[in-house]
């Protein structure tokens, strides 16, 4: 099995109405449930905009935290899914039921597969 996160940045998303949002929820629930039956779905979840954001560094032997990183729009991520498929047509499959369930692009990216599971 692969491990991948299908992704989407906010501003891929139009504007939507509080009743158009809740239609793109009701639309993911059944989505979501499909996928939990199928045993592909590890994690999903979207980031609070409202929220702090903030950076750690401990290059220096000493963890110090600032504010930030302030990223364009373009780099900011709005939700994502991590899903646990047999390969990348899988990865492709599950990625495409999301997109078309929110009406938005996604991106899909495998996680490197750690040493100690590499054949």
């Amino acid at each position: 099995m692969a491990e991948y996160l299908v992704a989407f940045n906010d501003e891929w998303v139009p504007e939507h109405t509080d009743a158009e949002l809740e239609g793109k929820s009701a639309a993911l629930r059944p989505l979501l449930e499909e996928m939990r039956a199928a045993g592909v779905l590890i994690f999903t979840g979207g980031l609070d905009p409202d929220a702090p954001v903030f950076s750690v560094d401990a290059a220096s032997g000493t963890p110090l935290f600032t504010d930030g990183p302030y990223v364009e729009s373009k780099e900011h991520l709005g939700g994502f899914a991590v899903l646990d498929v047999a390969d990348e047509e899988a990865a492709r499959y599950w990625a495409g039921k999301i997109a078309a369930a929110c009406g938005w692009p996604q991106q899909v990216h495998r996680f490197q597969v750690p040493r100690n599971r590499r054949g």
